[in-house]
């Protein structure tokens, strides 16, 4: 995909999904990871785990991984960001040039989670329950990625990216 790639990670409702959309529209390779790579599996084995509803969707929602090395080692980019979040991270984590983290505090995350409709992750106060305490705990925020307010409006949020990846020698 990408001579450099990267991973914009960040809890639920926080703007991975809009980000990978405007750097799409901006002419830049961008996967939306939750969409393109993501199934139910066990995060250890990766084995599909058929079946699971819930909260529990969320502790089984992994990437291919397989896939996501097979997409890095693509060069046919300059750059490609990989949008979204995986309870295996771990395990391809190292393949990116660098790691962004969206930020919200809590007042917008709890607005965009009031639009969010009942049929999408997040839309069930189970869910919701859950989103808010990761938000809260920054449980599964990854060490050392590089934190971006994604309070700001899209085009600044995927500016201030942008200008970061510039900045560590990215095209």
């Amino acid at each position: 995909m990408g001579r450099k790639n990267f991973l914009i990670e960040g809890g639920s409702g926080t703007g991975k999904t809009a980000v990978c959309h405007e750097l799409r529209r901006r002419g830049y390779q961008a996967i939306n990871g939750d969409r393109e790579l993501a199934y139910q599996g066990d995060p250890e084995t990766g084995s599909p785990v058929p079946g699971v509803t819930g909260t529990a969707v969320h502790h089984h929602h992994i990437w291919d991984v397989d896939k996501v090395k097979s997409l890095v080692a693509d060069r046919t980019e300059a750059l490609t960001f990989f949008c979204g979040g995986s309870r295996n991270a771990g395990r391809f984590i190292g393949l990116f040039d660098a790691v962004f983290v969206l930020e919200v505090d809590a007042e917008t995350l709890a607005t965009r989670l009031d639009e969010r409709p009942l049929d999408e992750w997040g839309g069930r106060k189970e869910e919701r329950r859950l989103i808010e305490q990761l938000h809260q705990t920054r449980a599964e925020i990854p060490s050392g990625a590089i934190p971006i307010d994604a309070t700001a409006p899209l085009p600044r949020v995927v500016d201030d990216i942008l200008r970061r990846v510039q900045a560590s020698g990215g095209a």
